[in-house]
């Protein structure tokens, strides 16, 4: 369950509690002087870094086997093997599909 902070409006008194999103709005509706803070962004996920945190070398393997089963993805851009006869088929099948699209 997350962590809400809270704060008596009334008081100034300001807490961490550990609650359900249910249990929150209930207490809220219960006790209108009360409001929740908001002390930070949720966290975002990009493709090197999720919330921050860089991602270990088990997930990195696991995309680098993905991209491989899937090599024309652009998953296989980003984590595929980077040696030159990969890139080159990589390449080239990029260059095929663009003309076969044409």
């Amino acid at each position: 369950m997350p962590i809400y902070t809270f704060k008596n409006n009334e008081t100034g008194e300001v807490w961490d509690e550990i609650v359900s999103w249910d249990s929150r709005v209930a207490f809220l509706e219960e006790n209108p002087h009360i409001s929740t803070i908001i002390e930070k962004a949720p966290g975002l996920v990009s493709s090197k870094y999720v919330s921050g945190i860089k991602n270990d070398d088990g997930w990195n393997e696991n995309l680098s086997r993905i991209s491989e089963a899937h090599p024309t993805s652009d998953l296989a851009d980003r984590y595929g093997s980077k040696d030159i006869s990969a890139s080159k088929t990589r390449e080239a099948v990029k260059k095929w599909r663009k003309q076969t699209q044409s």
